[in-house]
């Protein structure tokens, strides 16, 4: 029994009527969130990058050659405001990660790019990431791993169909 399994009992003896399988759903991946958000955080912390600063640079390069984008498509891909975007790039092209290439067609046509150092960080620390990724599900057997990345697609889709 965990401490989700004793809140849900508590309501149980309180309220008998309610059905509290959503909430013990909720609740742990809650504090599931917790545990994989601060392992994954310290990974990129080595790297000295945030989680949105990480999320551009593995957009960027996973994009393949030649590794650039337009803002549109990164915001497109990572469901960010324009101005949450604007700061991001401007942390990462301050730290030399990044560049921003006028288009030499239309000036106003902006892409960013990986420069070469961001482009060895990325590509150094998408190895720790996964490898962190890993240790996070061990707990977690060769079945239950795709199963749970199927049911949790499967809910998902419910909710980005109707986006």
């Amino acid at each position: 029994m965990d401490d989700i399994d004793k809140v849900a009992a508590q309501w149980n003896k309180e309220k008998p009527q309610l059905e509290t399988l959503p909430m013990e759903i909720f609740g742990r991946m809650m504090r599931l969130q917790k545990y994989l958000e601060a392992e994954i955080a310290a990974c990129h912390k080595q790297y000295g990058l945030t989680l949105g600063e990480f999320d551009v640079l593995a957009t960027l390069r996973r994009s393949g050659e030649p590794f650039n984008l337009t803002p549109s498509a990164l915001l497109s891909s990572m469901m960010l405001t324009s101005g949450a975007m604007t700061n991001r790039l401007d942390r990462l092209q301050a730290k030399g990660l990044i560049e921003r290439v006028h288009s030499t067609e239309d000036r106003r046509s902006v892409s960013v790019g990986l420069t070469d150092k961001g482009f060895a960080i990325i590509d150094e620390a998408i190895e720790e990431h996964v490898r962190v990724q890993h240790k996070l599900v061990e707990g977690l057997s060769d079945t239950d791993k795709p199963e749970l990345s199927g049911l949790l697609k499967i809910w998902l889709s419910s909710f980005e169909a109707s986006a």
